[in-house]
């Protein structure tokens, strides 16, 4: 009982929690700045936003290539020649909105300034910059917004060096301030400073603060700020542009003169860290964490380098930088597409800071993906890699040693197994260089919380495709890990040759009359209403199309089904292997090898398993015929599977008007299903994807249906379904629950996922099992459908 009174997890997610409520108050106090203006904003701004078209334009506006409203949104023009530096200091500043070919939007947020000051980037410098590249006079909000997001967080740090922890800041006075907090000042440790560091950091000023210099900063982060060109771009600007580009670098060369080249500390006990950053969020001082890894002598180095064929690209290298781009390692997380190298990109990472590191994934499949990997890119040596997983735990290495483990085997909260419990003693025991966090979105759910609390870990970073969730954590991530470094954007990947060329098509499937008319009754319940629009016969013989059409291009193709009952038919239709929940690992295995290396499987049926932790890299056709209502994660994750650059991938800049892959999504039309597609398609739009829309691909679908003798060809065949599936409504329930109940077991960190399809209520009560929650009897749960044996007691 006394754990359940204080848990360290709950009490950082609290600390996490004030911190992303201010930030929210802070934004709407920007959004007020637009609307309280009467000549930008009338009285409906909230509703149809806000109008700003009497912006001050600069006699020179036509050279400079942004926009910058009021209310913090600025628009870049994708066009312009100043694009590429403009690209990249708004990345680093601001939050991409939506980035479609021409016009991108950005949207300043206290998070995204909370992220350009972590790497160093002044407030002052911010403002400047961001002035000289706007067309129109910057909006005195954005400056005072700017100012108040950053006046004090990242003034100060925690930093772990030579084995000591120390509140670090360019800023005495900002040391001064915290030491007045009772907690803080107890939490000091004063040492002669002789014993602390080498000779050239014996210096103490008055307050007893250790005087050292300050950590440049990496060449690479500094580009953004003079408004450099690409290296590559040798294209000639007029006199404007080239007067904005030196007026630019002299405002940020002027600004880095002005930042003191000394930094003031004081150390504090390392047992009192986490008393220490929940008193400085009550100051509204929250430290940044840094890991000055190679002054760390306590903790051994693990052996590890990567071999001579691990090539980074420029993007990876760029998003390290932010990470590592004043020597030490600093917590956050990197955003990159689907298929463009965030493993290396992890591995890298790893390998770098040279310390114990724990990589926490979503299944055990990803499990054995990233021991994989990081054999394949370091040289690791056996011994020092292992995994903890339900089926697999290895002894930790009593040095130093890479584990790769479930966020779910760090954060499972009952009776452990001998075995599981003295692993996880050890792990709990060790001080961690880095915690490795793929598909980082998870990270929020309430059983994650304390995965963040249990490992101590220096520094941590967190990689995912789909920094997006439908609920509205999202946001405790930027302080329970820490604030997005980088985020690639997926067009310019996609046109430089890193990823596959895709075109997204939305293929409008009608409804048959039958279909239709039993869609339509009121007295049908949700899940048979949803199998019916997912079972529509026009999408079986439009799969079945799609399927034969890109087969006999020597595509391979995956066709993705949530519903499990719906799955096993189209894989009986299209005489097709399926994985599922329940599929045999070794099975799975076998399948899967079998399409990668072979043309014998072309075409393979996936269920909501598939949506991540399988590599496919050959597949370059989806065909999507349901999906978890409006996930745009799920959207996402699916495009993500044809991502991977194909072997005819031109890599000159010319791939961006080829198509090399394929994503389907069938919808049957004047349904749900239309709804939940248009908010499913959201998140790839803002990326810069379109889809086309296909409104007559049916007829020709029926016309091949009668030639080629289809499974479901007349109307006939189409009866013979739909009374197939008014009587199949318990054994769908059952399938969907036991697909449920194998993702679970085989994955718990999807569980999740799988309680949002089918609602449970906790226990098993009697009225459960008697049937009185109208679950396990029809006649209670209201169903019109009768077997045909109680018809006549129906009537009666």
């Amino acid at each position: 009982m006394s754990d359940e009174a204080y848990n360290p997890a709950d009490e950082e997610y609290a600390n996490a929690t004030k911190l992303v409520d201010r930030a929210s108050k802070r934004e709407a106090l920007l959004k007020s700045y637009s609307t309280t203006s009467k000549s930008f904003a009338t009285s409906d701004d909230l509703v149809s936003g806000a109008d700003f078209s009497n912006l001050n334009l600069k006699p020179d506006h036509a050279a400079r290539p942004c926009w910058t409203c009021p209310d913090g949104a600025i628009y870049l023009e994708a066009f312009h020649s100043l694009y590429n530096s403009a690209y990249d200091f708004l990345v680093a500043i601001a939050e991409p909105v939506a980035r479609p070919e021409f016009l991108h939007e950005y949207k300043l947020t206290p998070y995204s300034l909370y992220a350009a000051v972590a790497t160093n980037i002044e407030t002052e410098s911010i403002i400047r910059v961001l002035d000289r590249l706007s067309k129109n006079s910057l909006p005195p909000s954005v400056a005072t917004f700017i100012r108040e997001c950053t006046k004090q967080y990242g003034k100060a740090k925690l930093v772990l060096k030579h084995n000591k922890f120390f509140i670090e800041s360019e800023y005495p006075e900002v040391l001064r301030e915290l030491l007045r907090d009772s907690k803080i000042s107890q939490a000091r440790v004063v040492e002669d400073s002789s014993t602390i560091g080498d000779s050239s950091e014996r210096e103490v000023d008055k307050d007893g603060f250790v005087i050292n210099e300050k950590q440049a900063e990496m060449e690479e982060n500094l580009k953004i700020l003079r408004g450099v060109e690409d290296e590559d771009s040798e294209d000639e600007e007029d006199e404007v542009t080239q007067s904005l580009l030196e007026d630019t670098a002299a405002a940020a060369n002027s600004s880095r003169k002005k930042v003191s080249r000394k930094t003031f500390a004081f150390q504090i006990q390392g047992d009192q860290c986490e008393i220490v950053k929940k008193q400085a969020i009550e100051m509204d001082y929250p430290l940044m964490e840094e890991y000055d890894f190679r002054n760390d002598t306590l903790n051994p180095n693990v052996p590890m380098d990567l071999k001579p064929h691990a090539k980074i690209r420029r993007y990876q290298e760029r998003s390290l930088a932010k990470m590592f781009g004043n020597g030490r390692a600093r917590s956050g997380i990197i955003v990159l597409p689907c298929g463009a190298g965030k493993t290396l990109t992890g591995v890298t990472a790893a390998q770098t800071i040279k310390k114990s590191v724990i990589c926490l994934c979503t299944n055990a499949v990803s499990v054995l993906q990233w021991k994989y990997q990081f054999q394949l890119w370091t040289n690791i040596p056996d011994e020092r890699i292992c995994c903890f997983t339900s089926d697999k735990k290895e002894t930790l290495h009593p040095e130093s040693c890479v584990l790769v483990t479930t966020y779910t085997m760090i954060s499972y909260g009952g009776k452990r197994s001998e075995k599981s419990k003295e692993v996880m003693d050890a792990i709990c025991s060790r001080e961690w260089g880095l915690m490795l966090m793929d598909e980082v979105h998870v990270v929020p759910a309430k059983m994650f919380r304390r995965v963040v609390g249990n490992v101590k870990a220096h520094c941590r970073l967190g990689l995912t495709a789909t920094l997006v969730r439908e609920d509205d954590l999202i946001s405790d991530l930027n302080f329970l890990i820490g604030p997005k470094l980088y985020e690639a954007n997926w067009m310019d990947l996609t046109a430089a040759g890193y990823l596959a060329n895709v075109q997204c098509v939305e293929v409008w499937c009608p409804m048959t009359g039958p279909f239709m008319g039993e869609y339509l009754k009121p007295s049908i319940p949700a899940r048979l209403k949803q199998l019916l629009y997912v079972m529509n016969p026009t999408k079986l013989r439009t799969v079945e199309y799609l399927v034969r059409f890109h087969e006999a291009r020597g595509d391979k193709i995956i066709v993705f089904s949530d519903l499990v009952y719906s799955l096993k038919i189209y894989a009986d239709v299209l005489k097709k292997p399926l994985i599922y929940g329940e599929t045999p690992e070794k099975e799975r295995q076998a399948i899967l090898g079998i399409f990668r290396s072979t043309n014998t499987v072309s075409t393979i049926c996936l269920s909501k398993v598939g949506d991540t932790s399988i590599d496919l890299p050959e597949a370059n056709v989806v065909i999507q015929v349901s999906s978890h209502f409006g996930s745009r994660r799920q959207e996402a994750q699916r495009l993500g599977r044809i991502l991977r650059p194909k072997s005819f991938t031109q890599q000159d800049g010319s791939n961006k008007s080829s198509f090399n892959a394929f994503f389907y999504t069938l919808v049957s039309t004047d349904t749900q299903e239309m709804f939940y597609s248009a908010k499913r398609q959201q998140y790839l739009i803002d990326q810069g994807y379109t889809f086309k829309i296909v409104t007559n691909l049916h007829e020709l679908c029926n016309v091949e249906a009668k030639i080629n003798n289809y499974a479901y060809s007349t109307p006939e065949d189409d009866k013979k379904l739909l009374h197939t599936l008014l009587m199949s409504d318990t054994d769908m329930e059952k399938e969907q629950r036991a697909e449920d109940s194998a993702i679970r077991k085989n994955n718990q960190d999807g569980a999740a996922l799988a309680d949002e399809m089918v609602k449970r209520n906790a226990g098993s009560s009697m009225a459960q099992l008697s049937g009185g929650t109208g679950r396990s009897y029809r006649e209670i749960g209201g169903s019109s459908k009768r077997h045909p044996l109680f018809a006549k007691r129906a009537r009666r």
